[in-house]
């Protein structure tokens, strides 16, 4: 059986682009011989859709986008993803849903069993779920292949796994009991940390079990705030991987399944590379996506600025990023020069935009009605406000999209101005903690040529410079002991007694916890972040803004 998997990024709602993307694939996979080609979840439409599937007429025409790629299907099978309207109009009215098409018509649909509802996935807000698998007659050269087709959740549901049942249901059980010796699972698996691992683990144990292979094909790309890796895999009956197609980027691969040819293999990224991969390829989605050709970003001569500078140029080239240095007379003369030479090293322009009238000017009009009270962090606010005013204007005259500099930590514990430095469109650092922006930083210092990050802006200890002689420890816990409780807290759930018990200090950790909770107004305010961890802020982590529950 000759496999070929079409690793895709669509869209979404690009209806006509994504088919005509598919049915490329359908050409090249017909040229290489194979007897099905393979898309990913949702193809036609682009994952996740959302509202859109509660329109009609996009309901309509990715239908009969579905038929068009139907008419290219002479000389093999294809397998695509789309929303299919539920005949009875009952409850939400469509399916998450697999077309195979054959002999110029849509042959059989699938329609996915398990709607996951847990961190970025609403699923039973929009689909109906299937009740039936769905198991082909595939004709190969060697005769007739019985082929059971799933659809991405479908997969994630095994005892060995997971020490328990997360469904009532098993769909990969069913599709075994129904005859199939084989499985296709079309996906879109959001990246985060190291879940390559956790796919290979789930997916290699449901195989033994069943004694079957699968042909596994993920989405690649980035939609707003999710970036999917891609790396489409193939797994004998043993569950070993056979084959494996590239990560975060569009791939083609034509795998013979149980024969004696040397399939492809492609290697995952270690730790800290798939991070930068994820988040290069989420800033030149979200930019390409939505019409942006260029990028503008304030630098400071900090670490969270030099680090999305570079990922901005490794995404969209030098030519196309723009930085600003806004001095102000608490600027040290370091941040000035480390901002000028990450610039050169980049090759990147760089304006120098001081901001010193401006802050002596609001400075004088706000003074009679501060009525001689101390200055505290009010006045910081103002130079930062000041900052954001001008970049956005930057924004706003030359078509540049703003990319924030922030990071997770900071974001967490509500260390960033609104209106400040949170202006922007992307935030591309904030679901990255600050002690991985130093090893991200690392990293991209250590690719030919020489460093692009100046090793003074590594080294140095970090600072708002918003006051003299500042220091962010000031305000925060040092980063090294701050993020491993913010990992606790946020991405694992625990609550701080729980902290507390695994020797943090319990003073450190209530205070972390407090600060947390007391800055969500100011994430529900910040722009869409690229995810790359189990738990980003946004619509993974819904929390009440008025609340006590500490």
């Amino acid at each position: 059986m000759r496999v070929a998997l079409a690793q895709l990024n669509p869209t979404v709602g690009d209806i006509d682009g994504n088919a005509d993307r598919f049915i490329a694939a359908i050409g090249q996979a017909a040229e290489a011989g194979a007897d099905v080609v393979v898309g990913p979840e949702l193809a036609v439409i682009g994952y996740p859709p959302r509202d859109l599937v509660l329109r009609r007429d996009i309901v309509e025409r990715n239908v009969g986008a579905v038929r068009r790629i139907a008419e290219r299907c002479t000389r093999l099978t294809a397998v695509v993803g789309f929303v299919r309207p539920d005949p009875t109009g009952h409850g939400r009215g469509v399916y998450n849903a697999a077309a195979v098409c054959r002999d110029g018509q849509i042959e059989a649909t699938y329609n996915k069993m398990l709607l996951p509802t847990y961190d970025v996935f609403d699923e039973w807000r929009y689909f109906n779920p299937g009740d039936e698998p769905l198991v082909i007659d595939l004709p190969v050269a060697e005769g007739i292949r019985k082929v059971g087709i799933t659809i991405c959740e479908d997969l994630w549901n095994n005892r060995q796994f997971e020490g328990r049942r997360v469904y009532g249901v098993d769909p990969i059980a069913r599709s075994v009991q129904a005859g199939a010796d084989v499985l296709i699972n079309i996906s879109a698996s959001p990246f985060r940390e190291e879940i390559h691992l956790d796919r290979e683990a789930l997916f290699s144990a449901q195989l033994k079990e069943h004694r079957v292979p699968l042909a596994y094909v993920n989405q690649v790309g980035g939609n707003d705030h999710l970036i999917f890796d891609g790396a489409s895999m193939v797994f004998d009956e043993s569950g070993r991987v056979i084959a494996r197609a590239r990560a975060f980027a569009d791939d083609f691969l034509v795998v013979d399944l149980g024969g004696q040819g040397q399939n492809r293999i492609e290697p995952y990224p270690d730790a800290v590379g798939q991070v930068r991969a994820a988040l290069v390829l989420g800033i030149r989605d979200y930019m390409g996506k939505c019409g942006f050709a260029e990028a503008v970003i304030g630098l400071s001569g900090g670490i969270d600025s030099a680090v999305t500078a570079a990922l901005a140029v490794e995404a969209i080239g030098a030519k196309h990023v723009h930085g600003v240095a806004m001095p102000s007379r608490f600027s040290s003369r370091h941040s000035i020069e480390d901002a000028e030479h990450l610039s050169h090293n980049l090759g990147i322009d760089l304006r120098t935009i001081p901001i010193e009238e401006a802050h002596a000017a609001l400075e004088s009009t706000l003074r009679p009605t501060f009525d001689e009270l101390p200055p505290d962090a009010t006045e910081e606010n103002v130079q930062a406000r000041i900052r954001g005013t001008i970049l956005m204007s930057l924004s706003n005259k030359f078509g540049w999209l703003l990319l924030t500099t922030g990071n997770k930590s900071e974001l967490a514990v509500g260390f960033c101005t609104l209106y400040g430095d949170m202006c922007g469109g992307l935030a591309v650092l904030s679901d990255v903690p600050k002690t991985m922006v130093y090893q991200l930083a690392n990293q991209i210092n250590k690719g030919p040529g020489r460093a692009r990050i100046p090793q003074r802006t590594i080294e140095k200890p970090p600072s708002a410079e918003l006051r003299p002689n500042q220091l962010d420890e000031d305000t925060v816990p040092p980063y090294a002991v701050l993020d491993p409780i913010l990992e606790e807290y946020i991405e694992h759930g625990r609550s701080p007694e729980e902290i507390v018990e695994m020797g943090f200090d319990r003073a450190t950790v209530e205070r972390v916890a407090r600060m947390v909770q007391c800055s969500e107004y100011k994430r529900k305010q910040a722009p869409v972040g690229l995810k790359v961890t189990s738990k980003a802020f946004g619509t993974g982590r819904r929390m009440p803004i008025a609340a006590r529950y500490l």
